[in-house]
């Protein structure tokens, strides 16, 4: 069966294309979610040629405001798209001719469908990091708030998943706060990137037609013009550097989502997840399931396999353009709406978070968590480091033969193992001081987490 669309590119063709090839190569179906900057970069595109001859003032007139009408169309949602056109481009094109005439037809004049979605990509995901950077700065406000809700409140710090030192519950949420602050930067660093206009680059060696591109990346806010047509036509850096930035963003949201889902657990009972973010069971009624964050988790893999797409899909292309690179952008946007929608529940799920003070403070008193401050006590006390260590060793594995913490034994008990140990050992054995020494900068200590939740507080504009 064939089509009896008559194509733009048509011209050299002497048979209408097979159906199912139209069905094959349509991209209508998920790039009219481009149509705002397709639009807005045709506008462009005709004040500059008019601005250079190609256009009179009255084309250019009638092709702006037929531009302007498809768009209020396909706002309203009446907009007729028609797979047969392939793409965005080619809806848009083909209702302004059919809208204007002649005039809509001079509007491709010197550019390709290559730069012009090159454009229409940059242009999308310029807008989403802007929003990407509101969501982060959502997340990082609900940790800092949380950081100081809970201030001088003391949990177990873990490494390899066993209980290592005491810290506070502010110290942990501000690591957090920290490590969406670099996806933050990544995102406005990627954003420098995206922002440069590859239009003008035409199908990949530029326009003999008098054209100004600096002109029309300085209409649609660009900081600037790439410089080789051949390396624009083929670009897609931007959108695996913007893909690798979420999938850290999700990759970080995973990592939280795992100890929401621990924590939540009876055998931690850290936290309290609000029973709005929860589900219950289809046969057991007591049960409280931590949807959310497993879903974030999970989500995961589907964002890492969007960045895996993409560097397959860009592994072995040859310059310049290439078919292929159709297959770039359902990956992006998939990622884009599973970052953007995780961050946003994410958010508000923090601000509904309870926390379990008494257990988790109960949980700092055993698994000889404050071992490393009696090391640090024995070198303070001129006791070489590993010597110390061996004695600290030494120490513990008596106190479990015996069922007991360090603090259980006595100062006598404590002096079999040093001589140099004295009566004030066991202010520093204490969970308190244990937290309270952490003073290096970056440290667990009350008075600098107290100093970075303030900065952060500033930062984010959180009231005393």
């Amino acid at each position: 069966m064939e089509s009896n669309t008559k194509k733009l590119w048509g011209g050299r063709f002497s048979g209408s294309t097979a159906a199912s090839v139209e069905a094959f190569t349509e991209s209508i179906s998920y790039d009219s979610r481009l149509s705002t900057y397709d639009i807005a970069g045709s506008k462009a595109h005709a004040t500059m040629l008019a601005a250079n001859g190609l256009l009179s003032k009255d084309e250019l007139v009638s092709i702006t405001e037929g531009l302007t009408a498809i768009k209020t169309k396909i706002d309203e949602g009446t907009f007729p798209f028609k797979s047969e056109l392939e793409d965005i481009h080619m809806n848009i094109e083909k209702a302004l001719i059919d809208a204007i005439g002649p005039a809509g037809a001079k509007l491709h004049s010197a550019r390709s469908r290559n730069d012009q979605i090159a454009l229409d990509f940059r242009m999308y995901l310029r807008d989403q990091c802007d929003i990407f950077v509101e969501l982060l700065d959502d997340l990082r406000r609900a940790f800092a708030l949380l950081a100081k809700e809970y201030m001088g409140k003391m949990m177990p710090g873990y490494t390899h998943m066993q209980r290592a030192q005491p810290v506070l519950v502010s110290h942990h949420m501000m690591a957090y706060f920290e490590m969406f602050g670099r996806d933050r930067e990544r995102i406005i660093d990627c954003r420098k990137r995206i922002n440069i206009c590859p239009l003008g680059a035409a199908a990949m060696a530029g326009s003999g037609l008098p054209i100004d591109r600096e002109m029309v990346a300085e209409i649609l806010g660009f900081d600037g013009v790439t410089a080789n047509s051949m390396d624009t036509a083929g670009d897609r850096d931007f959108a695996l550097e913007f893909t690798s930035c979420c999938t850290m963003i999700q990759l970080h949201l995973s990592r939280l989502s795992e100890e929401l889902v621990l924590w939540s657990s009876q055998e931690f009972s850290f936290v309290q997840i609000s029973d709005k973010f929860c589900t219950g069971s289809s046969i057991m009624p007591q049960k409280k399931n931590p949807d959310i964050p497993e879903l974030i988790r999970g989500k995961s893999g589907r964002v890492v396999g969007s960045l895996m797409s993409l560097i397959t899909l860009m592994k072995g292309l040859p310059l310049t353009y290439n078919r292929d690179l159709q297959e770039d952008k359902e990956p992006v946007f998939d990622a884009v709406d599973t970052v953007s929608a995780s961050m946003a529940i994410m958010a508000e799920m923090l601000g509904n978070l309870t926390f379990n003070t008494e257990r988790m403070e109960d949980a700092t008193k055993t698994g000889f968590m404050t071992a490393t401050d009696l090391a640090d006590y024995l070198v303070l006390h001129d006791v070489p480091f590993r010597e110390a260590h061996g004695i600290v060793g030494r120490a513990v594995a008596t106190c479990i033969e015996k069922g007991c913490e360090l603090t259980d034994l006595s100062l006598a008990e404590m002096r079999e193992f040093s001589d140099v140990i004295d009566k004030d050992i066991f202010e520093v054995l204490s969970v308190e001081g244990s937290v309270n020494s952490r003073i290096s900068t970056g440290g667990t200590a009350i008075q600098r987490v107290e100093e970075a939740v303030a900065a952060a507080g500033k930062l984010m504009g959180i009231g005393e």
